[in-house]
């Protein structure tokens, strides 16, 4: 008697149960979830590299750049001061809660009331600060000559409505992480970054380099905002107009998110800090800002993937009072990605000239050899802080799932505000280079201090982490660093391709072997850490889901 094809006791192919993976109505566990994020991220990465590739060639790294650069700083601002992490974070965890409890008409009210007051209140705060947009923008990179200040007003005003494409977009996608469909939000990033590129290449004989910015707003609306509506209406998410400002669910959203709105997190801060010290020299901001945003490639694989994937399954831990268990998923989750990223930050630092090189200076651009040396200084140094900026987003979902949004945000804020004097003091000291080292120590202080926290309160102690197997993988990129960079000056980097791709190939394969030599050597577990991670917990997880369905509650 033959199977039928939709029969549950059938063994799925790998392949079929991969292209599950991309049906938008998919429910995804924590580890399909973790996958499916990855691989978005990556490509959202690839294509975000694109887009600074283009940026580079068509515009190079001078004063124009710096002033389209510059021109997210106002819309970010307000955009965090209004939102802080209100959508990923605290609607989340209520919304959540509610779907578990199976009150579904509850999470649609709360739905709506978030969605139109704060929709409200953020357009307010774009059409006032439209019209102080000049009197702001001086005040903040008043280095900047007149025409290149003119130029950064015109650009902000562009990009400022598209705030509000993103807020809502990101209420949306909420949901959808919510139900555990992550298939439409993966793609918003990837259609942002791909509207910019085309409003580039479009547009940009006619509108010079504010063709990215036009193409930047278009890119909000069809990506984080229109991509995910739509899959919110898949799923029967219905909206109307609420000012209901009286919810109970909306008040208890008020008070977990006013934390993350008053406070200053150096994780967004630092980017603004680095733009405001960079802009007294022409090209800096443009040199760090490439540097960062190579950087958030492995931060968005290692941590930002993770990060996002786990909040909703840490919450659940904690609401279930699985102490033990809660506190053993951060800390696993921590030691893998740390210790990765050790491993990462040995090649990154080794291999970041021919690195930038290759990526940023293509042929018959404006980005040249002198900024692709620039660009690598400041890569090497941001690679150094590569652990920390992987790992504390994980610390700070440990203290959101926990319910507790005041401790970290307060941390935080008082880390920000002790770092200024150290900014300011390294800048002096050793200009736009004593930057990067200010955020290096600055994002440590972060990690570090959210870490101590959590150990303090109880919920993730500080002593269970994999400490011994940190040090042995901190002892293997150390080794492997030392040797790729002895082997790589073999190699004279002076501009041509033929000697990046010769350096880049001699720095990866020493360090491939000298890796998997130091981790035989000292026997580590994380090898086998990562495979038993990728090929044991689906079915665990399967099982977690054979649980749910039976008992009636969220994973």
């Amino acid at each position: 008697m033959a199977t039928p094809a939709n029969d549950p006791d059938k063994p799925m192919s790998v392949s079929a149960r991969w292209l599950r993976l991309l049906q938008p109505s998919h429910q995804h566990t924590a580890f399909s979830a973790t996958v499916l994020l990855m691989v978005a991220m990556v490509l959202s990465r690839i294509v975000g590299y694109l887009r600074e590739a283009y940026t580079a060639w068509a515009f190079g790294a001078g004063p124009t750049t710096d002033a389209y650069i510059a021109a997210f700083q106002i819309p970010d601002f307000l955009a965090y001061l209004v939102a802080g992490g209100t959508i990923s974070i605290t609607f989340v965890s209520i919304y959540s809660r509610f779907l578990a409890e199976k009150r579904e008409k509850d999470a649609q009210k709360t739905f709506s009331v978030i969605i139109t007051v704060m929709t409200l209140v953020l357009g307010i705060g774009v059409v006032v600060t439209e019209i102080f947009t000049p009197q702001i923008t001086r005040l903040i990179f008043h280095s900047f000559k007149p025409e290149q200040l003119d130029l950064c007003v015109h650009l902000t005003r562009v990009l400022l409505p598209a705030q509000i494409f993103f807020y809502v977009g990101g209420i949306v996608s909420a949901v959808l992480f919510s139900r555990r469909l992550f298939l439409f939000p993966a793609l918003g990033p990837l259609i942002y970054n791909a509207f910019i590129i085309l409003g580039g290449v479009t547009f940009s004989r006619s509108f010079g380099i504010a063709s990215l910015a036009y193409g930047a707003l278009v890119g909000t609306f069809v990506g984080p905002f229109l991509i995910n509506a739509i899959g919110a209406a898949r799923v029967g998410t219905g909206y109307s107009v609420s000012f209901d400002v009286r919810n109970p669910a909306f008040r208890e959203w008020v008070r977990m998110s006013i934390p993350l709105m008053i406070g200053v997190s150096l994780v967004s801060a630092d980017d603004w800090i680095l733009r405001y010290f960079a802009s007294d020299a022409a090209g800096a901001i443009s040199h760090i800002n490439y540097a960062k945003r190579l950087l958030q490639v492995p931060i968005a694989i290692l941590g930002q993937a993770v990060g996002q994937a786990s909040l909703p399954f840490f919450a659940r831990l904690f609401g279930e009072k699985r102490m033990a268990e809660f506190a053993d998923t951060v800390n696993g989750s921590v030691y893998r990605t740390a210790a990765t990223a050790l491993l990462a930050t040995s090649l990154m630092t080794v291999a970041a000239l021919p690195v930038i090189d290759l990526v940023y200076r293509l042929p018959h651009g404006h980005f040249v050899f002198a900024d692709s040396q620039a660009t690598a200084t400041y890569f090497f140094w941001f690679s150094l802080s590569l652990v920390f900026w992987a790992t504390q987003g994980l610390y700070a979902r440990a203290f959101y799932a926990a319910g507790n949004t005041l401790t970290p945000m307060l941390a935080s804020s008082l880390i920000t505000i002790a770092s200024l004097p150290m900014y300011r003091a390294l800048y002096h000291a050793f200009s736009s280079v004593g930057l990067a080292l200010a955020s290096d120590l600055g994002i440590t202080a972060n990690c570090l201090t959210l870490a101590i926290l959590l150990h303090q309160h109880k919920l993730v102690p500080w002593d269970e982490l994999q400490w011994r197997e940190l040090g042995k993988a901190t002892i293997t990129a150390a080794a492997a660093g030392l040797l790729s960079y002895r082997v790589a000056s073999l190699v004279m980097i002076t501009g041509s391709r033929i000697a990046d791709i010769e350096a880049l190939g001699l720095i990866a394969i020493t360090w491939a072997g000298a890796v998997a030599a130091g981790l035989w050597l000292t026997r580590s577990q994380l090898p086998g850490d990562l495979r038993k991670r990728k090929g044991t917990s689906l079915p665990r997880v399967a099982d977690r889901q054979a649980e749910v369905l039976t008992k009636g509650i969220e994973p």
